[in-house]
């Protein structure tokens, strides 16, 4: 019995190991790419080892265009939607998990059936709008969205945890005089610490590596964010892949290092979200 045990459970770690290898390797290739000579890139023998260490990429990277300005800009975008996103997503899914009024679960199935509907079919009204308004060019719409609800997932995401808190505190807080809203900051909030760090954590990671979005808005260089000045490194008839991947790995940096330092809220915050409801 326990020789069976010990098999399957070698087993499951050569599994899990080859897994981890398989989702690592695109990650080493980026390095391996970023730090070797455009001889090694095209070489028909492949190596896994480049023949030169090209630290230089990562400088000629961040000079070749005006690397510091697209990282200001995405900095901006993320946090503007930070802001947006986790303000009115909370509100949202306070309203339709701890307030009762005609209409409420009908309006939230009709909101979460929106889910269904793929960014290409709202693409073309939403920019004819923003080209209205005058806002093309501008971040406007590419933040202004965010605090219009801050997205359906979002308040799905914060709904299914707000009704896994006992209402009596809800009724407690109200005998005693506390306004709806007074509820909200002082009770829902505080115990909800987890998963809105966990919506922060999406609404960065989607922010930070969105490239449709900038692309369809932004015209002017000095308004790109990082993902489109990742472009600029591809001519009309090469790339310059060395210096691209140098350039994909300092944006993926912010990234990795928030996920290291925030995973275990991630985790715990997925975990605790339930499906009540």
């Amino acid at each position: 019995m326990q020789k069976r045990f010990d098999l399957a459970k070698a087993i499951t770690y050569v599994v899990l190991t080859i897994g981890a290898i398989v989702s690592i390797f695109p990650f080493y290739w980026m390095l391996r790419t970023a730090v070797a000579n455009a001889s090694d890139i095209f070489s028909a023998d492949l190596r896994l080892f480049p023949t030169t260490l090209k630290l230089a990429n990562f400088v000629e990277a961040m000079t070749t265009h005006p690397f510091a300005q697209f990282f200001s800009n995405s900095i901006t975008v993320t946090l503007i939607n930070m802001v947006g996103v986790l303000a009115t997503s909370s509100l949202c899914a306070f309203g339709f998990s701890r307030i009762n009024w005609k209409g409420r679960d009908t309006i939230f199935g009709i909101m979460m059936a929106s889910l269904m509907l793929p960014f290409a079919v709202v693409m073309i009204p939403q920019f004819i709008f923003w080209n209205k308004l005058g806002m093309i060019n501008t971040f406007v719409p590419i933040t202004a969205p965010a605090f219009f609800g801050g997205g359906v997932f979002n308040i799905f995401l914060l709904r299914q945890f707000f009704l896994t808190i006992p209402k009596e505190m809800d009724e407690a807080a109200w005998i005693d005089g506390a306004s709806i809203f007074r509820v909200f900051t002082t009770i829902i909030l505080p115990l909800s610490k987890q998963v809105m760090i966990v919506v922060g954590l999406f609404t960065f990671l989607f922010q930070w590596n969105d490239y449709l979005a900038p692309m369809i808005y932004i015209t002017s260089e000095k308004k790109f964010t990082l993902m489109l000045g990742l472009t600029l490194f591809q001519g009309s008839y090469s790339a310059r892949w060395e210096l691209m991947m140098a350039a994909v790995t300092i944006v993926v940096i912010p990234s990795f290092i928030l996920f290291i330092f925030a995973q275990k809220y991630f985790i715990e915050g997925i975990a605790m979200t339930g499906i009540k409801g």
